[in-house]
């Protein structure tokens, strides 16, 4: 078995309904799902604010190389079309990998340049992070520590500052 950690993000046409319909494909491995956050674009500042999420995820006979389809699965299911021009641009749907565990809770460390884990950047990624309290909220980054001292530090505590609930937008399993 291994369990994952998935950040979601969406800021083009129907942010949070496309958010619900990969929370939804999800239903048959989903552990627990974060709130929502509008947050500012990182990266990439000429465009729409996203919505982001974060979801555990259990499946016993999934590899890490399994989340990295499921995600990409769920971003050609939402339509994302890659600009290669703009790396941090605008997404119908992003999924990434941000963690993996094995069954006996030992993290997984890659640097497949497929799939490095855990993500490269999520340590410097608020709106990763903060979702991710919200369903784990003495949670790790493997390598990099507590999910609270990253988000105390800069340059994360800065942009903590950005990020905004949105409980009026809830993510819900159909289970």
């Amino acid at each position: 078995m291994t369990r994952a950690v998935l950040a979601l993000g969406s800021n083009l046409g129907d942010r949070y309904g496309r958010l619900r319909a990969a929370v939804r494909s999800l239903d048959d491995v989903l552990l627990v799902v974060s709130g929502v956050y509008e947050t500012p674009p990182w990266g990439d500042p000429a465009q729409p604010d996203y919505l982001n999420a974060v979801a555990m995820v259990a499946d016993p006979g999934a590899a890490p190389a399994d989340w990295l389809d499921r995600c990409r699965s769920l971003e050609r299911a939402a339509g994302r079309v890659r600009d290669p021009d703009r790396p941090y641009g605008p997404r119908s749907l992003d999924v990434d990998v941000v963690a993996v565990w094995t069954d006996d809770d030992a993290p997984v460390f890659s640097d497949d340049p497929e799939l490095v884990l855990p993500h490269p950047r999520a340590r410097l990624r608020a709106f990763v992070l903060r979702p991710w309290i919200d369903i784990q909220p003495y949670g790790q980054l493997p390598g990099h520590g507590w999910l609270t001292d990253l988000l105390n530090h800069d340059p994360v505590a800065g942009d903590l500052l950005e990020l905004r609930p949105r409980p009026d937008l809830p993510l819900e399993s159909t289970q």
